[in-house]
């Protein structure tokens, strides 16, 4: 059914008619033979009739002959229109202070303060005790390995200082006794002596006996993973059971057993272009955007410019500190920096605001409207605009980020008109 209140795309008209044409013009009972007007001539009359019945197939030819040749017209523009060749851009998420923006540049959401914590010591991990995403104090113990050993050589190296010690009790006593006997000239030199070396020789069992102890106790604390910063877990890259070595001897066995990030350490590389450098400054105002949360605004400060280029990618890496963030910053983000100058201000609304170029709208029926592109088909939608952003005008209602958009649309684009892309 044609719903006469609302105008029917040219297109679907066109095809109908089309259709119907070629389906016309496939029936075999079609004569153009029949359109002939037959006529009964009696004798002795100068009168001529038509039948009734030739009147009717009389209009219904001629009726059929107008729609052929309507249909034809159709065809005919079928063939030789084209469709229009548009330009076209997407609607964006765009603040205030990146339409002030001196430069943007990319980067990634790093940690300065990182580390992958491995075991000193060799051995099969028998305890962890965290998971990814927990937090950790300096010193707390994260992992342990198999330590039977190294806790049986400890408790020797204690029995052996605790028999040094007592040797030392009898040396002492045997040096002061001979000490008064030769006061008394009642032992020689000699046998004093003796016994002073004998004091001696205790004394330097038991320092060899401490420094044979707190290399036990050394061993043993290599046999705990701790954690040397505050910070959160990232990644877990061994499990119980598995072996860990310092330098992963073998190919089953593990280095690292966990990484930490101290999450207060978190700032932004940037890489900027070598010909844009010298717009960059330390303590700059930038405001960083994160590529999983383009609605979200940060402030930021140039922390550090790093006194090296890149000379593959000819940038200099910029780092830049986070003034405010949230739970949801997490290193390795994509992430955009927006370099503002120092004159900016910065207490101004820095919400989000939708906006497009301003050649996409267009006055029709004395209303602003812009062109929506969905597949190869545009369609006309109100809008209303507000403030200029920069080169971009803001659109406050009627679209939505990502949208597509006609640039520059003529006169003759129309809604429901299908288009081709320009490349």
């Amino acid at each position: 059914m044609f719903s006469f209140g609302k105008q029917m795309p040219f297109n679907y008209l066109k095809h109908q008619f089309i259709l119907s044409y070629f389906a016309f013009m496939s029936e075999k009972h079609f004569d153009l033979s029949k359109l002939r007007i037959k006529r009964d001539i009696t004798a002795g009359s100068n009168s001529e009739t038509t039948p009734r019945g030739n009147r009717s197939s009389l209009f219904l030819y001629t009726g059929a002959a107008v729609f052929i040749i309507v249909a034809g017209y159709f065809a005919i523009r079928t063939f030789t229109s084209k469709d229009e060749v548009v330009e076209i851009s997407t609607a964006t998420l765009i603040s205030p202070g990146q339409a002030n923006a001196l430069l943007t540049a990319s980067g990634y959401v790093v940690a300065q303060r990182k580390a992958s914590i491995a075991s000193k010591a060799t051995g099969r991990l028998v305890y962890l005790g965290f998971k990814e995403g927990d937090r950790v104090k300096t010193g707390q113990i994260i992992a342990r390995i198999e330590s039977e050993d190294v806790e049986a050589v400890l408790a020797q190296a204690k029995a052996e200082l605790e028999v040094a010690k007592a040797d030392r009790i009898d040396a002492e006593q045997s040096l002061e006794r001979a000490k008064n006997l030769l006061d008394g000239k009642l032992i020689s030199q000699a046998e004093f002596d003796a016994a002073k070396a004998r004091s001696d020789r205790v004394l330097a069992i038991i320092a060899s006996r401490e420094a044979a102890l707190r290399g036990a106790e050394v061993s043993l604390e290599n046999t705990r993973i701790r954690a040397p910063f505050d910070g959160t877990i990232l990644s877990k890259n061994a499990d119980v059971g598995e072996v860990v070595a310092p330098f992963a001897a073998g190919a089953s066995s593990r280095v690292a057993v966990v990484t930490i990030a101290d999450m207060n350490s978190l700032e932004v590389e940037a890489d900027v272009s070598e010909s844009n450098i010298e717009k960059i400054e330390p303590e700059q105002p930038c405001e960083i955007t994160l590529d999983a949360y383009p609605e979200k605004r940060y402030r930021g400060i140039v922390d550090k410019i790093v006194p090296t280029a890149d000379r593959a990618k000819a940038t200099v890496q910029t780092k830049v500190r986070f003034l405010d963030k949230d739970k949801r910053v997490l290193p390795e983000m994509g992430a955009k920096v927006h370099f503002m100058s120092r004159q900016s201000p910065q207490n101004i609304d820095n919400e989000p605001r939708v906006a497009i170029d301003p050649s996409a709208v267009t006055t029709r029926r004395d209303e602003k409207v812009v062109f929506v592109l969905k597949e190869n088909m545009v369609h006309e939608v109100p809008v209303i605009t507000g403030n200029v952003i920069g080169r971009l005008i803001e659109i406050r209602k009627g679209l939505s980020s990502g949208e597509r958009i006609v640039l520059k649309p003529s006169d003759k684009l129309q809604s429901g008109s299908t288009v081709i892309v320009k490349q």
